[in-house]
C-alpha cells in the first residue's frame, strides 16, 4: 500500500532534494511551498503526515500544526527546525506535533520519525479496530441479554397466565360440580349456587380476555389538557355505593387551585378505578376490626410533575415480598379472585404517560399509592 505525505517548505531547492528521499522510501510526495497551499491540498488530499518546516513567511510551521491539528487531530506532523530553533521544536511538541528533524536533514534521522509516525498511525488503527470490535461485541452481547430477558419475561408471562387460567378452571370445575349435586339431588339451592360460581368464572374467562388484548396492543394515548379533579372524582363517585355498602368510608382529599394537566383522562381514570378497588379489597381482607375502614384518594401538586394522585387505605397492607413483586406479570395477592393483570395495565398506562407509579405499604398498617404525571407525556 502506498503511502502519502505533504512536505511543506518554502526553500524549492530543499523541497526538490527532500520529494527526492521520500521517493526512495516508498512515499507518493505532494510538496507545498507555504502554509496556505499546504491547509488547501490537505483538504483536498488528507495525507496521514505532513513534514514542514518550521520557519516560513506568512504563515509560519507552528501556526500550519495549530490549523491542520483543528482540522485533523490524527494527523501526524513532523517539523523541520534549524539548529537555533530549539524553543520553537518544543512548542511545537506542546501543540502536539509527532516528531522534529533539524536541518541539514539526515535521511537515516527522517525515517526514524516517520517510521515513529508510520507506528502511530498503526497503532491508532488497531486501536480503532479493537474499539470497534469491543462495541460490536458490546452490542451483540446486550443483544443475546435483551433475547434472554424477553424470554424469561415470555416465560413469566405464560406461567403467570397458565396460573390465572388454572384458577378459573377450578372455579368451572367446582361450579359444574356444585351444578350436578342440584341436578341429582333435585336441590335448588344447588342448582343455583353451581350456576352462580359457573356465571362468575365465565365473567373472569372474559375479563382476562379483554386485559390480555388490551395490555398487548399499543396504547394510542388522547392526550389533552385536562382537569386534574375530573377522574378522581369520577371513580369516587362510581365507587363510594360499594364502598358504603361494605362499610367503607370512601373520600377526597383534593388540594385546592391546581392548573390543568395533559394526559388521556379516560385512562387515568382507570388507573385510579383499579388502584381504588384493590384499595376496597384490602380493606374487606383486613379482619383484624380496630379501626374504621378508610379509602383516600388524594390529588397534589408536586415539584417537577404535573398532577400527583394518591390513594391510601388502612387496609391489610403489604409485607416486603408482595410489595416487591406487585407490579410484576399476573402476580396476585387475591388467590382464585384475582389475576394480577390490574397493576400491571396500570402500570403500562402511567409508563407511556411517561410518569411513574410506586407504592408504600406495611403488612396490617394499609397502603398507599402515588401515581405522578409529567406537565406533559411527550414533553
Amino acid at each position: 500500500m502506498e503511502k502519502s505525505i505533504l512536505l511543506v517548505d518554502d526553500e524549492e531547492g530543499i523541497r526538490k532534494v527532500l520529494s527526492i528521499a521520500l521517493s526512495d522510501m516508498g512515499y507518493h510526495v505532494r510538496t507545498a511551498e507555504n502554509g496556505v497551499e499546504a491547509l488547501r491540498i490537505f483538504k483536498d488530499a488528507r495525507p496521514p503526515i505532513v513534514l514542514t518546516d518550521i520557519k516560513m513567511p506568512e504563515m509560519d510551521g507552528i501556526e500550519l500544526l495549530r490549523r491542520l491539528k483543528e482540522e485533523s487531530p490524527d494527523t501526524e506532523v513532523i517539523m523541520i527546525t534549524g539548529h537555533g530553533d530549539m524553543d520553537l521544536a518544543i512548542k511545537s511538541v506542546k501543540y502536539e506535533a509527532t516528531d522534529f528533524v533539524t536541518k541539514p536533514i539526515n535521511d537515516e534521522i527522517l525515517e526514524i520519525a516517520l517510521n515513529r509516525a508510520q507506528e502511530r498511525i498503526a497503532m491508532r488503527q488497531k486501536l480503532n479496530e479493537y474499539t470497534q470490535n469491543l462495541e460490536q461485541l458490546v452490542r451483540d452481547k446486550t443483544q443475546k441479554l435483551i433475547e434472554a430477558e424477553r424470554l424469561a419475561a415470555v416465560g413469566q408471562t405464560v406461567a403467570g397466565l397458565s396460573h390465572a387460567i388454572k384458577n378459573i378452571t377450578g372455579g368451572l370445575k367446582g361450579g359444574a360440580f356444585v351444578l350436578e349435586k342440584g341436578i341429582e339431588l333435585s336441590d335448588q339451592k344447588y342448582l343455583l349456587q353451581g350456576w352462580e360460581m359457573i356465571k362468575g368464572n365465565v365473567d373472569k374467562i372474559t375479563n382476562l380476555s379483554l386485559d390480555l388484548l388490551n395490555y398487548a396492543k399499543a396504547t394510542d394515548l388522547n392526550v389533552q389538557a385536562c382537569d386534574p379533579y375530573e377522574p378522581a372524582q369520577e371513580v369516587i363517585d362510581l365507587m363510594r355505593p360499594r364502598a358504603q355498602e361494605l362499610g367503607i368510608d370512601l373520600v377526597s382529599d383534593f388540594s385546592p387551585n391546581l392548573n390543568t394537566s395533559h394526559f388521556d383522562s379516560d385512562l387515568i381514570c382507570r388507573c385510579l378505578l383499579n388502584l381504588v378497588t384493590n384499595a376496597i379489597d384490602a380493606c374487606i381482607k383486613d379482619d383484624s376490626g380496630t379501626q374504621d375502614k378508610m379509602v383516600t384518594v388524594r390529588i397534589k401538586k408536586t415539584r417537577g410533575w404535573g398532577v400527583e394522585y394518591q390513594v391510601l387505605d388502612n387496609g391489610c397492607g403489604m409485607n416486603a415480598e408482595i410489595k416487591r413483586n406487585i407490579f410484576k406479570r399476573f402476580f396476585s395477592t387475591k388467590g382464585s379472585e384475582g389475576t394480577g393483570i390490574g397493576l400491571m395495565i396500570t402500570k403500562k398506562i402511567i409508563d407511556e404517560h411517561n410518569g411513574v407509579i410506586e407504592v408504600e405499604s406495611q403488612e396490617g398498617a394499609g397502603s398507599k399509592f402515588f401515581i405522578k404525571l409529567p406537565k406533559k407525556p411527550n414533553g
